[in-house]
This record gives structure tokens, sequence and C-alpha cells, in this order.
């Protein structure tokens, strides 16, 4: 098969489009003939991208939110059928999707009847906010909930769940563009910066931008509210400044989760936002695309066959 992989730890230059061995799967494991997989730029910086129990695994395989189609069936897998259409997760720590093909265990897909760039573009976003919501924040109807970058990658969705629980919604965002599509996933209140949020006004706060979280960020909670950092590691220093409950998590990929995913997507209950498309060729020039504007918000996706 044809694949993109890195044979040296590092960025996007270490990316060679190549020929690489077609994976077989094992007992509780499927094969998956891939349409699309979505790019999350910073996986090349994870740990768990290039080894796995501290053991390095290059060469590797990147990009694990993925779409397609089942082409093969380890032992004991009764879930699926070859030539179902499906989407999942790979584990962090396997090789991913940017690949024609894919091996992933069958409790990390299920069926899907969406476009495959949809599905993929939506699967680790949409699961991010889904926990963020639900059982990191415990959000609840009527809560007040802020959320910075709130039209962004994971912002979109953490909006778009925040309103179907029934809380009250707050996002920041950098533009009158941003706002208008912000009023339009949902938010109740849109502030454009450099604006910022009345102190201690939120029961909690969900940060999706990164790349340091502000100050007003944490002052934005009551005390003993709660701030989720979906990035990187809360400042443990200002949380006890304001009193609040700051944390960090990484996503449990959980089938329930997912079908309850799969059956939003088909009745077109969520808005799914694509940035960009490369062929999977191509792979090298969309993770430096990275750092670079993009000309619509959403995920990147490399479409495989």
């Amino acid at each position: 098969m044809m694949a993109l992989r890195a044979h040296t730890r590092g960025g996007p230059e270490q990316l060679v489009y190549e020929r690489a061995p077609r994976p077989t799967p094992g007992p509780g494991e499927i094969g998956v003939a891939v349409r699309a997989a979505a790019i999350t730029f910073d996986e090349l910086t994870w740990p768990s991208t290039w080894e796995r129990d501290g053991v390095d695994r290059t060469p590797i395989i990147p990009a694990h939110e993925f779409a397609g189609v089942v082409a093969e069936l380890g032992a004991g897998v009764s879930e699926v059928a070859v030539g179902d259409p499906v989407f999942g997760l790979v584990p962090f720590d396997r090789d991913g999707a940017a690949a024609e093909y894919t091996v992933v265990p069958v409790a990390d897909v299920v069926r899907s009847q969406v476009d495959a760039v949809v599905a993929a573009a939506a699967v680790l976003p949409a699961l991010t906010a889904m926990e963020a919501v639900r059982e990191q924040a415990g959000l609840t109807s009527g809560q007040r909930l802020l959320v910075r970058g709130g039209t962004g990658g994971v912002g979109a969705f953490v909006t778009q769940f925040a309103r179907r629980i029934g809380a009250e919604v707050t996002v920041t965002v950098t533009s009158s563009g941003a706002a208008d599509r912000a009023s339009r996933l949902g938010a109740d209140h849109v502030l454009i910066a450099p604006d910022e949020p009345t102190p201690a006004q939120f029961d909690v706060a969900i940060d999706a931008v990164g790349g340091g979280v502000p100050e007003w960020t944490y002052a934005a909670v009551r005390p003993g509210g709660r701030l989720l950092v979906l990035q990187e590691p809360p400042d443990e220093q200002l949380a006890r400044k304001y009193g609040i409950d700051a944390r960090f998590f990484v996503v449990s990929t959980r089938r329930e989760r997912l079908e309850e995913l799969a059956t939003l997507l088909a009745s077109g209950d969520l808005e799914v936002a694509v940035a960009q498309t490369f062929p999977l060729a191509d792979g090298r020039a969309a993770y430096e695309s990275g750092p670079k504007p993009k000309p619509a918000p959403g995920k990147t996706v490399l479409v495989v066959q």
C-alpha cells in the first residue's frame, strides 16, 4: 500500500509518501480501506506518536481520525461486515490512517452514513467536546459556560453540545465573521477580542485555543467553578489564585459516544467544518500548512481514495 510515514522523530519535514507493508488485523480488529484521514497538527509532538511503553516504534504513520470501508475482519469480529462504511479513531500509540489501509480495534469504530471527509473531520473534535461538557465539566441546563475559541475545531462542537444541554453559552472570537458563526452554532453571547468577560461570571470555562491561556480566562470563573484546558495542562498557581478547579484531559474513545455521534451526523444536527483537503500524496504539505492561515475554519483532511 501507499502511506505517509516518518522514519525519524521530528516535524512535517520527516514525512515521506512511500510504499509500506499493508497491515493485517488481529483478533478483535478490522482492516479498513481508508477514504479520508483528518489531521491533528500537534500529534507529531506527542510521545505516543513515536513510542509505545517507552519503546521507539518508527517508522510511524500519522493521522488517527479516519473514515473508510471495512476491508478485512480479524478473528472474533461480528459487529461489522466487509464492505460497511465506518469511521473512528485509531489509538494514538498505533499507526494511523494516513495510508491506503489501516488496522483498528473494532470497539473504536462505528458504521457511518455520511460523507467520509465529514466523518473524519468530526470524530476527534466532537468526541473531545462531548467528553468535556459532559464528564469533565458536568455541565447542566441553566449553567453559564464560557468558551474561549468557540468557533475553532473543538470549540465549535463545545458550543453546539453545550446548547443541546441547555447551558447559557458565551464564546470569545477574534473577528465579526467568527461572531456570526458563533451565533449560528448556538452561542447566546459573543465577545470579540479584545473584549474580555466580567470576572467570576461563569460556572464553567473551556479553553479550546491553547497557546498560553490568558489570566482573564481563570478570572472569569466563579470561585468553586471549573476550567477545562483542552490543549495543555492549566496553570495551577492561577487556579489557586482564583479558587477554581482547573484540569486537562486526554479524550477517551467509547463506543456509545461514537454511536451517538454517528446518529447526530446522520441527522444533520451537527455543523462540521472542513478547512481544506489534500490528497494523501501531498500529506507532507498538509502537515506543513499547520501554522499557516486557513481558507476556512475546521479540520484539514487527507483524501485517500
